[in-house]
């Protein structure tokens, strides 16, 4: 059995139905600017809410951002909220909510993220994620 130091997964539809009962709870999107740009955000506008985008790591050197947290605390996140993270395909989403976590946070990691993982033609967000699960998003 492994320890995991994040309040755990979630699937994108877990993930929705809990922004649209939580009005405190909050989505992050921890993915790049290009990627906010040229692959979509997710929409909340159903929600009445709007996804927080704050890089967990800082294009283009792909470095951690040191100041994730502190960028998070700044936007007004506050520690009884409960966090849903979200990045390409649930990798770095994972790296921030342990980041998270260890600050006294609840974070949740987004299985499959925005994309999800490729599939047998080596394209990202036909088979798993946010897109593919037919959840709003927009571009641009």
């Amino acid at each position: 059995m492994s320890l995991r130091n994040y309040a755990g997964d979630v699937t994108v539809q877990q993930a929705w139905a809990a922004l649209q009962q939580d009005k405190a709870a909050v989505l992050i999107d921890v993915r790049t600017q290009p990627e906010w740009q040229f692959v979509g955000v997710p929409d909340l506008a159903q929600l009445a809410k709007e996804p927080l985008l704050v890089s967990w790591q800082l294009y283009p050197a792909m470095a951690v951002n040191d100041n994730f947290v502190a960028q998070l605390c700044a936007e007004g996140i506050e520690k009884e909220q409960t966090l849903y993270l979200l990045c390409r395909s649930g990798v770095r989403s994972v790296a921030a909510s342990v980041a998270l976590c260890a600050e006294g946070f609840q974070a949740f990691n987004l299985l499959d993220g925005f994309e999800g993982g490729c599939d047998a033609q080596g394209r990202r967000g036909q088979s798993a994620g946010w897109k593919a699960a037919g959840l709003p998003w927009r571009q641009g």
